[in-house]
């Protein structure tokens, strides 16, 4: 027993730095035969580790997860466990090996700061709301991580001018909507409805962020959702704005953020997106939420992300199976597709064969590209309205209802994308609503109308399908006072101007 309490001290000092290890991921050098792959052309490329020693070593350890030396006192009592593993493994391990009589004390004297919350923890959510100095700290850390992935990023692929072009273009965007920036990023540090980077999973940035509407009477409907950022520079922060204008309204809103490349590909950001929206599903009561009552939003490469997720669950649910074919393990199916009351999905992209020479042009190169997508031969599986026509008639019908949104001025992803894939649902049978908006961009939907102030299109389409059937809310809805200005008009406009999306 006090080697176990020795390995548990162990294991705190251990945790105390964790956060900076996970940043700073320092972790074990791969061979090159481990080397990740890109994709030029549509054909993998080894990157050596001898000729991009230093880009490539920060990079495979950013990937690796701390190991935890497990003391050998513990090992004789256990002679099954291996030297080294997780820290989470140990944990585990550890806590088990210890008598049921001192169960209690340890757990006291070991706190997990990121565990997944239970049930019971989200009841007392409101009662748990970490510093300010926490989550600035924690968001700090954070965008430093990515600012440094961003970085060897570009290191290997080279900044063409498009991407200097863009960059600056986008230094401009942001100091233009400066205004509105500030005041969201005040609320949502500040906000007591706001309860940040709550753990869904055990990946590297598994968290969400919960908006909870005050003096909750009855069950609430609930919103997941799911940010945009070319699979590369997504945050849950991102849908702050949104997340504030839904919970004025009395509609609970979980913002689902997920590994960007480099730190994973589509396979692992689509296993993220489902297991966050497990997460709510299965928690949405805890919280004051309406279980029976849970929608589906995505904007951008979110849009495409939760309807890849969508219709991987839809095939799982529909074989009855809860694994991905006959010859793999099977896992469980902690969601279905057929629980969702509707999914919202603005400005997404879902043929990525005939986006992929557009995303070249507008400066997502096809090399980074595909190398996001894991290959060429991987666009079919993650193109969603290339997948739902094989789709058997069962997945079909467990789709939900489907309301598409999208600018005709939209750049980024041109607004064929979303007429397209209506069509092909339609052609499916399944329940699809496509809304076009006149002489929008990729952004004016999303942020610059938000900011505007007054009348916004994109949110009430959405509070209208939410609202639905409840007589009470809509009355509420039509005499509410307009929303107020974030941003001065000039200043939206220059944004417009120079916005690089």
């Amino acid at each position: 027993m006090h080697e176990n309490h020795d390995a548990i001290r162990e294991l705190q000092k251990a945790h105390n730095c964790r956060e900076i290890c996970e940043e700073e991921k320092i972790g074990i050098l791969h061979e090159e035969n481990d080397a990740p792959e890109f994709f030029e052309g549509g054909k993998a490329k080894k990157i050596s580790s001898k000729g991009n020693g230093s880009m490539m070593n920060k990079l495979h350890a950013a990937l690796e997860p701390p190991l935890a030396p497990i003391t050998d006192g513990l090992r004789r009592d256990n002679p099954n466990m291996p030297r080294y593993m997780s820290l989470d493994t140990a944990e585990d391990a550890i806590h088990r090996s210890s008598p049921p009589s001192h169960d209690k004390a340890l757990r006291m004297s070991h706190h997990r700061p990121r565990r997944c919350l239970t049930e019971s923890d989200i009841k007392l959510v409101s009662d748990r709301r970490s510093s300010f100095k926490d989550d600035f700290g924690h968001a700090a850390a954070e965008t430093y991580l990515i600012t440094k992935l961003s970085f060897t990023l570009l290191k290997f692929l080279g900044i063409g001018y498009r991407w200097l072009s863009k960059l600056g273009a986008l230094a401009l965007y942001a100091l233009f909507l400066m205004p509105g920036f500030l005041q969201v990023g005040y609320y949502y540090f500040f906000d007591k409805r706001i309860h940040r980077s709550i753990t869904y999973g055990p990946n590297p940035r598994n968290r969400l962020d919960l908006y909870i509407p005050e003096n909750i009477d009855s069950p609430r409907p609930v919103v997941a959702f799911v940010t945009g950022g070319a699979w590369i520079i997504g945050y849950k922060a991102w849908g702050s704005l949104l997340g504030l204008q839904l919970v004025e309204n009395d509609i609970i809103v979980a913002c689902i953020d997920y590994r960007n490349f480099p730190q994973g590909t589509i396979s692992d950001m689509v296993e993220d997106v489902s297991q966050g929206i497990s997460y709510v599903c299965n928690n949405a009561a805890s919280y004051g939420g309406d279980p029976d009552r849970v929608y589906l939003a995505g904007q951008s490469a979110g849009a495409h992300l939760a309807a890849c997720a969508l219709i991987e669950q839809a095939i799982k649910e529909s074989k009855g199976s809860k694994g991905k074919d006959s010859n793999t393990e099977k896992e469980e199916l902690t969601w279905k597709a057929s629980q969702l009351k509707a999914y919202f999905a603005i400005s997404g992209g879902y043929n990525l064969r005939v986006l992929v020479d557009h995303f070249h042009n507008r400066g997502l190169y096809r090399s980074l590209f595909l190398s996001i997508m894991e290959g060429e031969e991987s666009l079919l599986r993650y193109s969603p309205e290339l997948r739902v026509q094989s789709l058997s008639g069962r997945a079909r019908s467990l789709l939900p209802p489907i309301y598409l949104f999208h600018g005709n001025a939209d750049y980024s992803i041109p607004c064929d994308a979303s007429t397209s894939f209506a069509s092909v649902l339609a052609s499916c049978g399944a329940q699809v609503t496509t809304r076009i908006y006149e002489g929008k961009t990729h952004t004016d939907v999303f942020l610059q109308d938000p900011m505007r102030g007054g009348r916004d299109a994109l949110f009430e389409d959405i509070l209208a399908v939410v609202r639905a059937g409840d007589k009470e809310a809509q009355l509420k809805d039509a005499t509410s006072e307009p929303r107020r200005r974030l941003v001065p008009e000039l200043l939206l406009q220059l944004a417009r101007s120079v916005s690089p999306f």
